[in-house]
């Protein structure tokens, strides 16, 4: 006689935070409200910490340090790092230097908010000061900015996020659990039976529902991460520019990128992050870089052609060009 397994019930809750969308889902429904107030109070102090858009947050006060180094908490330090490794593993094309970038095309507040704004921007070609510029002393917990230099952790930060609540909250729960902030996923703990069972779409829309254009592909992840970046979701028009919030380092301004969006799974979420981000950066060729690092990726180009590099899984439904 062959035993059956059940599978694992899951239970899942979803809200925002970050600017985004936030949902966590665990094997375990009667552990959903602690892992929900857990991942809550962690996710305010990832905000108060690295936030772009707050005035009091830890690395809004780094623009008044004069190029001084300065003490910062065990939490900014860990982001930074994230941030500053992300930069070296892909040759500068994710860097967190861009922050001036960023306010110089108008996305300079929560995402809602950028698209109500019609003041004018004007755009100009300009580097991004460089990562290399950014010293972070993780022995003395100092970190020193140049005087000018405006960092933007949004590249990394929330995926990092996602890695370290998924890995906290099965610790303390004890039980399956995925974190995903918008779309960005962390998975930790026993899986359900099968793998926790991921759509990956090229067009933004709700999780529970098939989309009703594009393509798509469904992926069974057991650990470590999954990102998806693009050039579609967060678009917005101002002064008769059409911008979106992928910034090239080398211009200061919206990369300019073959791919419609990037998918990666890979080791962590912030790894599988920082390729995709990287990848819209590098352009064509890019899934040659991602087949050479070894990453299972999912690229989709403006005409709604998909790449895919070796280790990513068959599509296990038709998949459709986009309209």
């Amino acid at each position: 006689m062959t035993a059956t397994i059940a599978p694992r019930p899951t239970a899942a809750a979803e809200w925002r935070a970050l600017g985004t969308t936030v949902r966590l889902v665990v094997t375990d429904p009667a552990l959903l409200d602690s892992c929900n107030l857990l991942l809550a109070r962690q996710l305010a102090e990832v905000d108060a910490a690295c936030s772009r858009f707050r005035t009091d947050s830890e690395l809004a006060a780094l623009d008044t340090t004069h190029g001084r180094p300065v003490r910062v908490s065990p939490l900014l330090s860990e982001a930074l790092g994230v941030a500053l490794r992300a930069a070296e593993a892909t040759d500068g094309a994710v860097d967190p230097t861009v922050g001036s970038a960023m306010e110089a095309i108008g996305y300079d507040r929560d995402f809602t908010l950028v698209r109500e704004d019609d003041r004018p921007v004007s755009l100009r070609v300009r580097r991004a000061p460089g990562w290399r510029r950014v010293t972070l002393d993780r022995a003395t917990g100092t970190v020193t900015v140049p005087e000018g230099v405006r960092l933007d952790l949004g590249a990394t930060a929330k995926a990092w996020a996602a890695d370290r609540a998924a890995t906290m909250l099965a610790r303390a729960a004890g039980c399956g659990v995925l974190v995903s902030l918008g779309g960005d996923t962390a998975v930790a703990g026993a899986p359900p039976a099968g793998g926790w069972q991921i759509r990956v779409q090229d067009i933004t829309g709700p999780v529970d529902e098939a989309p009703a254009q594009g393509s798509y592909d469904t992926v069974g992840l057991r650990s470590g991460g999954l990102a998806t970046s693009g050039t579609g979701a967060r678009r917005w028009r101002r002064g008769g520019y059409d911008l979106h919030h992928i910034v090239d380092p080398r211009t200061g301004l919206p990369v300019r990128s073959p791919w419609r969006t990037v998918s990666v799974a890979a080791g962590t979420c912030a790894d599988a992050n920082a390729a995709t981000t990287a990848a819209l950066v590098k352009g064509a060729g890019a899934e040659r870089w991602l087949t050479r690092l070894g990453l299972p990726a999912r690229l989709v180009t403006h005409r709604g052609t998909v790449v895919t590099t070796p280790g990513w899984p068959a599509p296990a439904v038709p998949l459709e060009a986009a309209a």
